[in-house]
């Protein structure tokens, strides 16, 4: 039928990578909902998924929950991801016909998108409606016998650029630190979860955070318009993203923020880039005409939605990570707006009795000053992230923190395991508090004298003493 020219062979090492990365992506996603649900979301969570539905009606937050939920339902929807993308991963997907394949990857993104949508603030993250967006155009890339369609690469490049040049965007237009570029005299320092290079990146000299700044002007708002350009001109653009994300995921922990950004950085480079290090790929068949019709529906539907995006990304109130629909499609992105100078941290504790107040430690939010960042990304830990934004904003709390101290209070089991450390195992305190510590990287003279990773000083009681009478337990 002609349809040679939906077609791009030159890309099948560029899809390879795509799907295969995707797949780790989802692998991670539905791995972190399966163990961590629920303390957070399950009947006896601290924000229960059965209390949402009964207040937000499904045409709000389209999802398989609303037909019936369980805990034991949850758990099956998170283990059927886990499996559909462990095998996608291994390349059990390109093993399929067309149409298996398509019903494949839209199971995965239905399964997430049903998750996301009753996920409340524990999924309020522009990194599950990337993940949402990328995979639903993985739907439409076929599988390893079809030549891959050229609509969808460029819908894929389309998507990479605006989460590049949006997240560029919002820091020029944000804190004035990015503009002066001292943002990395502080950022090292302050981001939700430090890594375990983090102290050494912000250790480096003031004339290389500087650098570190332009380098990430440099990537995010010139080099997104290469990635429609000619090759070689896309692909060496595709690698420098490749090469800042990077950078970024050494000096950090932001989930699968990025690895995906990189998935989508190879829908960039053709074989001349990726063949010699990507399998050969085998004698490929053109697209059939009912799936050319498909491709060239969603290419249409993706260009009506960019008018949202594309809007917020030239208007004056430019906003970070928002989904203008329930499907979380074509959306508009962005990071760090505003850096923090001063890193605040809440730290929990709890005592029986007139014994001394011991402290709860979190698996990668810091506490103990001696304790060295760990590196947790492409793994979400959804209970330290939340932590890290409540001295940010008071309210923030306000829907969770009360039933993670009833659960520290009665020594619940599913919660304790979002932590490493229990001062109290087996058992459960009389009363718990929270104190605000103001937390710093140490100098390296002070590293060598004391071997603390951070320096820190309390600032004030940030909840007083607090019983289960307190809480109405």
């Amino acid at each position: 039928m002609g349809l040679e020219w939906l077609s791009a062979p030159d890309y099948w090492s560029a899809r390879f990578a795509v799907q295969h990365l995707l797949a780790l992506a989802y692998l991670t996603a539905f791995l972190v909902a399966a163990l961590q649900f629920r303390p957070l979301l399950g009947e006896r969570g601290m924000t229960p998924v059965p209390r949402f539905l009964a207040r937000v009606p499904a045409r709000r937050s389209p999802s398989l929950f609303h037909l019936h939920y369980s805990d034991r339902t949850f758990s099956a929807v998170a283990w059927t991801g886990v499996v559909g993308s462990g095998l996608a991963l291994v390349g059990a997907a390109d093993l399929v016909p067309l149409w298996a394949s398509v019903l494949w990857w839209l199971l995965l993104w239905v399964l997430y998108l049903s998750i996301v949508n009753v996920g409340q603030i524990w999924y309020a993250f522009g990194w599950e409606s990337l993940l949402l967006e990328a995979g639903f155009l993985a739907v439409f890339l076929g599988p390893a016998h079809i030549a891959p369609p050229a609509v969808v690469l460029w819908l894929l490049c389309w998507l990479l650029f605006r989460v590049e040049f949006g997240a560029g965007l919002i820091k020029i237009r944000g804190d004035s630190c990015w503009r002066d570029l001292t943002a990395l005299h502080h950022h090292h320092e302050t981001q939700p979860l430090p890594g375990p290079l983090s102290r050494w990146f912000h250790l480096l000299p003031g004339r290389a955070h500087q650098v570190e700044v332009l380098a990430n002007h440099f990537s995010q708002l010139l080099v997104p318009f290469a990635l429609f350009g000619p090759q070689p001109v896309a692909g060496v653009a595709g690698l420098v993203v490749l090469i800042t994300q990077g950078w970024l995921a050494l000096s950090g922990n932001f989930a699968w923020l990025n690895l995906l950004t990189i998935t989508l950085s190879f829908a960039t480079m053709g074989s001349w880039l990726l063949g010699p290090v990507t399998p050969s790929p085998p004698p490929l068949q053109d697209p059939p005409a009912w799936f050319a019709i498909l491709v060239l529906a969603v290419g249409l539907a993706v260009v009506v939605l960019s008018y949202w995006p594309v809007r917020n990304m030239l208007g004056r109130g430019q906003v970070m990570n928002r989904s203008f629909n329930r499907l979380h499609l074509v959306n508009t992105y962005g990071a760090f707006g505003s850096v923090s100078r001063t890193r605040y941290e809440v730290v929990l504790e709890g005592r029986r009795g007139d014994e001394p107040w011991q402290e709860y430690g979190f698996r990668a939010k810091p506490g103990d000053p001696h304790r060295r960042p760990p590196q947790i990304a492409p793994y979400h830990l959804r209970l330290d992230w939340a932590m890290w934004f409540l001295p940010l904003a008071p309210g923030y709390g306000r829907t969770w923190l009360p039933g993670l101290l009833r659960a520290l209070l009665r020594g619940d089991r599913q919660v304790l395991r979002l932590l490493r450390h229990d001062p109290f195992p087996g058992s459960a305190p009389d009363e718990v508090r929270a104190l605000l510590y103001r937390y710093r990287f140490t100098t390296r003279a002070e590293h060598r004298a004391t071997g603390s990773f951070w320096a820190r000083d309390e600032v004030t009681e940030y909840l007083p003493p607090t019983t289960p009478h307190d809480l109405g337990d």
